[in-house]
């Protein structure tokens, strides 16, 4: 799955139009390469911010499952916290029945906080991890 841009003009000029042609009054999007809000007035002007310098993100949930750190048989995934981790680094899993599905960190940080505990159910988007940003 490709990633979408949202500091893109086009993608800001699409997603603008759309708002406004559904009578939404904005949105607010956090991803992993920055923060986009678009802000629709009643008189039908637009206020837009990206800030690509999110300092701090939360790696969330894909979907619900039981959060582990390891595979089973396996050492401890996040030991000493914190840590630097690199964007594909395997940070821990959700187990759906007997499917592991792999949590990456999506961008590369300093893990500071694991937010979630072991073997607990977690619902879509609940946050797992905290990464600073590098500088």
């Amino acid at each position: 799955m490709s990633t979408i841009d949202f500091s893109d003009p086009e993608i800001i000029a699409f997603l603008t139009d759309a708002l406004t042609s559904a009578g939404v009054d904005g949105v607010e999007i956090s991803a992993a390469s920055g923060q986009l809000r678009i802000v629709v007035s009643a008189d039908g002007s637009t206020r837009t911010s990206v800030d690509t310098s999110v300092a701090t993100i939360a790696i969330k949930a894909p979907m619900a499952g039981i959060f582990r750190l390891q595979r089973p048989g396996s050492v401890d995934i996040v030991a000493d916290l914190p840590r630097p981790v690199s964007a594909t680094e395997v940070l821990g899993f959700l187990r759906i029945g007997p499917v592991l599905v792999p949590l990456t960190a999506g961008r590369p940080g300093l893990m500071t906080r694991r937010l979630a505990q072991p073997d607990a159910l977690v619902g879509f988007g609940d946050a797992l991890f905290e990464i600073e940003a590098q500088q």
